[in-house]
């Protein structure tokens, strides 16, 4: 041995070299952890691309150490590197970067899949390095020192176990710590490398005389500093685009998180009820159809107890609508602590609440729960100085007795109101006999239902209003009328409170307001300039997007909003002072006008009808009625339009009938009247027929009689 090594070539190294070389297997492991935790936290088609790409990188940043590293070692003879050798141990390299970035994106580390895989990657490595080495096509062939081979080998195997260990051990840390980690497991990591190559290199002897066959080939300290610049290029590059997708990844994450959050939010919005934070009848429906296919199932028994308060609308009037607000929260809670765990409570309406009982409950059972709750409910409330006193009806209906899902909530409805009608402050299970009234409004809700989508069935008609000045026609208001298909004309009186208990008074409200534009702006193509009133409901004045949608609806026909009025009946506007306000003076910053309908049938106070920025008010029909007959109604009146007047206010009497009436009224300097004198509510194109012949007759009004007038 000694002779053999007596006759062997001396070799040196460039130290620059070689620190250049452990410069590039320090970065190309820095890289290899960041592309292991890229690999990791993608998934599908975007984990492969970046298993691809990164053992691609990862190879060649390797394999280019390797390579720097080889061309670090002198000898006194001329050295060159076959192309096709020296490609082969770059493919080497590349497989044990993916047989690596494999592994690591495996969710643990078992000790099976850590020894073979640093068996696999330490002889990846050795591939790489000896195939590189043996592009040098020495003759006579390089003499090895099998104890320093072997020795390269366990260096590589270990290098790739502790490589593998130290990054499933980095997953645990924080971003920061991971951070300052990594660079130390870069630096240790370099180092093994390069231990593992000069370790090799220290295994080859080369003998005196040798010469290198592939010498014209890949050669020269040029050629190294051009592989040295491509490695770091290429690394940097990798790492570039490993920061700009962690960023994106983390932008991605937050919007992802930012959207579960909105959806969190929508899911509340859509599926609870703003006020008491129960669940609202969309989520108690699905809850009920949830409960009724288990209890088919099973064969088991559910019953649904729906809550209505008794004497709710005084506490609204006699304390206001934010008194009233509190109300319904404390009965929420006094109606949760009576349900039993499993059981759901819901808030279906302004003062109505149901709940589910799906524990198999008898009718004895049920009939308990419902007596806690009216027991709970009547124990007086305190707000401050304020005690309120409620009591509740409860309507009971039981499945499968009392009919299919469908159907339960309208029978508990039914049976509710016969519980109401008893009396209150009690309950009742659903009979058969009160299922008339349910079917006869579950088939009108759903008529109006499509008649609002369909179109073609409702239409507004048009009563004058009549100037006592001259006699001339003033203005009109617009009244809703169903055309039913089979059942004829069908007044609002039998489908509004319909539309309310079903939730389509709000769509019925905003078609009124859109028709009545629409056929204004015709109206006004014809000529014909007629202010129109609109009544409002106290649901619309809730919504929140009822100015904005006016508006809309005045832009789109282009129209003046001083030809708009909405009436609001007295005891509305008294029922949520400071909301009503908030609305009314929003109208008017719009320019649309607002009436006080049924004056004198309320409670409201002067100063605030100071406040409301109203432009009429109009007396309600039961006081004219009596105008003939009675001096108190006659006294009345004229104390109203004085005090209208001396408020800047007009004027307008409602339900004037004959000739008597209405010289009364125009001795008081009522404004304008209204009445079936003067016609009933028309449609569109009588009304237009009626209002053109204005002109042609200033005292002939009465047409209440009329062919052009249908009811």
């Amino acid at each position: 041995m000694t002779n053999e090594l007596s006759a062997t070539l001396a070799t040196s190294y460039h130290p620059g070299v070689v620190a250049l070389s452990y410069l590039i297997a320090a970065y190309a492991s820095y890289v290899a952890l960041d592309l292991a935790n890229r690999v990791r936290n993608q998934e599908g088609r975007m984990a492969r691309a970046w298993w691809i790409g990164g053992s691609l990188a990862m190879g060649c940043g390797i394999w280019a150490m390797h390579f720097v590293g080889m061309l670090a070692m002198s000898l006194p003879i001329e050295v060159g590197y076959d192309h096709v050798i020296t490609g082969v141990s770059g493919v080497a390299a590349v497989v044990v970067s993916g047989i690596a970035l494999q592994i690591a994106s495996r969710p643990r580390l078992t000790a099976l899949s850590l020894g073979v895989g640093a068996l696999s990657m330490g002889a990846g490595i050795c591939v790489m390095h000896y195939t590189g080495m043996a592009a040098m096509e020495m003759a006579p062939g390089i003499r090895w020192d099998w104890r320093l081979v072997g020795a390269s080998a366990a260096i590589a195997v270990s290098a790739s176990a502790v490589a593998l260990l130290i990054f499933f051990w980095m997953r645990g840390l924080g971003r920061r710590a991971a951070a300052v980690w990594q660079v130390v497991a870069a630096l240790v990591m370099g180092a093994a490398i390069c231990g593992m190559h000069y370790t090799g290199m220290a295994a080859a002897g080369f003998v005196e005389g040798s010469l290198c066959l592939s010498a014209g080939d890949l050669a020269g300290d040029r050629l190294g500093v051009l592989v040295a610049i491509a490695a770091f290029l290429l690394l940097t590059f990798t790492v570039l685009t490993a920061t700009i997708d962690a960023r994106m990844q983390s932008k991605t994450e937050r919007l992802a998180a930012s959207l579960r959050s909105a959806n969190d939010e929508l899911q509340q919005i859509a599926f609870r009820d703003a006020l008491t934070g129960l669940p609202n009848r969309l989520l108690f429906d699905d809850r009920v159809s949830s409960a009724v296919a288990r209890c088919t199932e099973d064969r088991l028994g559910l019953a649904v107890l729906f809550i209505d308060l008794d004497g709710f609308k005084p506490v609204n009037d006699s304390f206001g609508h934010a008194l009233g607000d509190r109300v319904l929260q404390s009965v929420a809670q006094r109606i949760l602590g009576c349900a039993g765990r499993t059981d759901t409570v819901a808030r279906v309406g302004g003062d109505e609440f149901v709940m589910l009982l799906d524990a198999d409950p008898d009718t004895t059972s049920a009939a308990q729960v419902a007596q806690r709750v009216i027991d709970a409910l009547g124990t007086p409330l305190a707000f401050g100085e304020h005690e309120v006193r409620l009591s509740c009806s409860i309507g009971i209906a039981m499945f499968p007795a009392n009919g299919p899902r469908e159907q339960l909530l309208a029978h508990a409805d039914a049976a509710m109101y016969a519980a109401k009608r008893a009396g209150g402050a009690g309950f009742a299970f659903f009979e058969p006999h009160m299922n008339a009234g349910v079917r006869e409004q579950l088939e009108l809700q759903t008529e109006l239902r499509h008649a609002l989508q369909a179109g073609g069935q409702l239409e507004l008609h048009y009563q004058p209003k009549i100037g006592t000045r001259g006699g001339r026609i003033s203005g009109v208001e617009a009244l809703l009328r169903w055309r039913h298909p089979t059942r004829g004309l069908i007044p609002p009186g039998a489908f509004i409170p319909v539309a309310e208990r079903f939730g389509l008074i709000g769509p019925l409200g905003f078609w009124v307001i859109e028709e009545a534009c629409r056929q204004m702006r015709s109206w006004l193509d014809q000529g014909l300039r007629l202010r129109t009133s609109i009544n409002l409901s106290v649901h619309q004045l809730r919504q929140d997007d009822l100015v904005p949608r006016i508006q809309r609806a005045l832009q789109r026909e282009r129209l003046e909003p001083t030809l708009l009025t909405f009436e609001i009946t007295e005891s509305m506007a008294m029922e949520d002072s400071e909301s009503t306000l908030r609305v009314v003076e929003n109208l008017g910053r719009i320019g649309v006008k607002v009436s006080i309908d049924d004056f004198g049938t309320g409670y409201s106070s002067l100063s605030y009808l100071r406040q409301l920025r109203t432009t009429e008010l109009k007396i309600d029909r039961s006081f004219v009625q009596d105008l003939e007959t009675s001096a108190d109604a006659r006294a009345i009146v004229e104390a109203v339009v004085r005090l209208a007047h001396s408020l800047g206010l007009r004027v307008v009497a409602e339900g004037v009938e004959t000739q008597a009436q209405r010289e009364v009224l125009t001795q008081l300097r009522c404004d304008e009247l209204q009445g079936f004198l003067f016609a009933k509510p028309m449609p569109a194109r009588v009304m237009t027929l009626w209002a053109s012949d204005d002109e042609e007759r200033p005292q002939n009004l009465a047409f209440a009689d009329s062919a052009f007038v249908e009811a």
